[in-house]
């Protein structure tokens, strides 16, 4: 059985996968096509990516890919601990540049699905944080694009002053929301 609940942005879940545990350690099943087919989500993932933050405040995005490489995606941490972003940049939708915060972490064993048409980034809160994600669509350089994670319409609070934070050199130049193109028209 699958746990699904709703985010302040209705699109963006958080899933609760079941954890067994015993003196032994632990067992989870982290995805089933059956188990989320039956809980209304019908994603083909077709890639798995993974990432090591050995520093607390590292910060990778706001991501996403443009169509028609445009990435549902669904994230979980198995090391650490991270404030996950997810921010709408669907023009036509009511929550057009409204973003939602979800804290994942090896302990809380909750995931995020991020559908296509969000902007997607995360802050790490422990040393030694690894995220691991599904996607639906391979990584396309061509239609990777980014939002910028300081953009002051989006009022972002990612928990970390920003002199603090570590980021890429291309995450610290991306447009702000106002200057985005409109991919998901």
């Amino acid at each position: 059985m699958l746990h699904v609940e709703a985010t302040a942005l209705p699109d963006v879940k958080i899933i609760q996968p079941k954890k067994f545990g015993d003196h032994r350690g632990f067992f989870s099943e982290t995805y089933s096509q059956k188990a989320f087919h039956e809980a209304g989500i019908d994603i083909v993932f077709v890639q798995d990516n993974h990432s090591l933050s050995p520093v607390v405040g590292t910060l990778r995005g706001l991501h996403f890919q443009a169509p028609p490489f445009a990435q549902d995606k669904l994230v979980r941490v198995s090391r650490g601990r991270i404030l996950d972003i997810a921010v709408d940049i669907r023009a036509s939708s009511p929550d057009f540049g409204k973003a939602v915060a979800v804290e994942l972490s090896a302990e809380n064993w909750r995931q995020l699905l991020v559908p296509a048409g969000f902007a997607h980034g995360f802050v790490t809160r422990e040393p030694d944080t690894e995220v691991l994600y599904k996607v639906s669509a391979p990584y396309a350089p061509s239609h990777d694009h980014g939002l910028a994670f300081d953009d002051p319409a989006l009022g972002i609070d990612w928990g970390i002053p920003a002199d603090r934070l570590s980021l890429s050199e291309k995450d610290r130049t991306h447009p702000c929301l106002v200057d985005l193109p409109r991919y998901f028209a």
